[in-house]
């Protein structure tokens, strides 16, 4: 999957700014703005402005100014490459190395620009070929490809419904610490049972045996699910 340019190096910066951009649409179709995309890496806006000039040269990005940000053919299998790296080692380092999953974000930030071909490679041979990272995000296969399933958001989720957990924002750990302690993850079955406007009552199955959650509405909104009746997409 390589395609860099010819006369330029891995850049972690470079990589991290693509990835943004290519995670901002992954779930939602809104493209993403200059300003938005400072807010999501914490940097001040002019620095952005400096990186997409050079994304921009490097044939990475499309953008006219004050307009939304998008990658071009190449930055998306650049970006793509990055989210592989960054998910697999997520895997890796839950089911080899005993990490829990609110513990592997900050690392795979670090190693997902360090980490060789050969070795991720051997990574994602020796997990069996994973689809999925530990908070429900698909893994693109060697080839950039990865599955996709119809969601809504928690928040969405009607009283009574229940509903299979397919994704978990994993940038809030305390969240995923309260999930975890309840038995909510990808894969789990859970219903709304009450909402209101400010947060609302979830259990998961079997409900007798797990005790009601409350979860504020943008905590809900971190939580991507899907009803049994939807069908996944290839």
């Amino acid at each position: 999957m390589t395609t860099q340019r010819q006369g330029t190096l891995p850049n972690a910066a470079v990589e991290d700014y693509l990835k943004t951009i290519y995670q901002h649409t992954e779930w939602q179709d809104e493209p993403i703005t200059p300003s938005v995309l400072a807010s999501k890496l914490a940097v001040a806006p002019p620095s952005v402005t400096g990186m997409v000039k050079k994304l921009a040269a490097l044939g990475l990005v499309d953008h006219v100014p004050y307009g939304p940000l998008n990658l071009t053919v190449e930055g998306i299998a650049r970006a793509i490459a990055v989210v592989r790296r960054h998910r697999l080692i997520e895997t890796w380092l839950v089911r080899d190395l005993g990490y829990a999953w609110d513990e592997v974000h900050d690392e795979a930030e670090l190693l997902e620009h360090s980490v060789s071909d050969r070795l991720l490679n051997a990574i994602d041979e020796r997990l069996g070929h994973p689809t999925h990272d530990p908070h429900g995000d698909p893994i693109p296969d060697a080839s950039g490809n990865a599955p996709v399933s119809a969601f809504v958001l928690l928040d969405d989720l009607g009283c009574a419904r229940p509903a299979i957990v397919l994704r978990i924002d994993d940038r809030k750990p305390e969240l995923l610490r309260l999930l975890a302690l309840n038995d909510v993850r990808p894969g789990s079955t859970i219903t709304v049972h009450e909402r209101s406007d400010h947060d609302l009552v979830v259990s998961a199955e079997p409900i007798s045996t797990h005790p009601a959650l409350r979860l504020s509405l943008p905590d809900a909104q971190r939580i991507w699910v899907r009803r049994p009746a939807d069908a996944v997409a290839g």
